[in-house]
């Protein structure tokens, strides 16, 4: 039984760097700029060609996402709260802005444009996302704390 956890430790943006990633219409990564690929924990080449749910973080309510495709299709930028899963399974907070990327008028890509938030609103955030996720999907977080003789028996029986 698995004990030790990265994904309890969140990695702070920095607040004077901005993270920036590209994608195609159906979500594959196309670029990421070095602040993405630092603070997802990933390196450039290990993204490009992933789908941008690579780092999609599982307390994120389906809606939300199904709201940002629904806005970014009609041509419209999509802003929002998001929570990040980092490569590690840790997380990080951001604030998002995704549109579309347009040459000579003819859209050609996504853009997303991510900065930091404050730690309030990050709270304020989960709390909100913990009950969409609850009322939409039937699912909730969960930290549990056993006593540690009823652990060990749990991990011999797993053996």
């Amino acid at each position: 039984m698995q004990t030790d956890f990265d994904m309890f430790y969140e990695t702070k943006v920095p607040e004077d760097e901005l993270i920036v990633s590209r994608t195609d219409f159906s979500g594959k990564i196309t670029y990421v700029n070095e602040t993405f690929a630092e603070i997802s924990g990933y390196k450039p080449e290990e993204l490009i060609g992933k789908p941008h749910n690579v780092i999609r973080h599982p307390d994120m309510p389906k809606s939300v996402f199904d709201n940002l495709w629904e806005t970014i299709k009609k041509g419209d930028v999509w802003h929002g709260y998001v929570k990040n899963r980092r490569k590690d399974g840790g997380y990080y907070w951001v604030y998002a802005r995704v549109s579309t990327v347009k040459k000579d008028g003819v859209p050609t890509e996504y853009k997303s444009v991510r900065e930091p938030v404050l730690k309030e609103k990050a709270i304020e955030m989960q709390n909100l996302y913990d009950k969409l996720r609850a009322e939409e999907e039937g699912k909730t977080r969960v930290v549990l704390y056993i006593d540690n003789d009823k652990l060990d028996t749990a991990k011999k029986l797993e053996e």
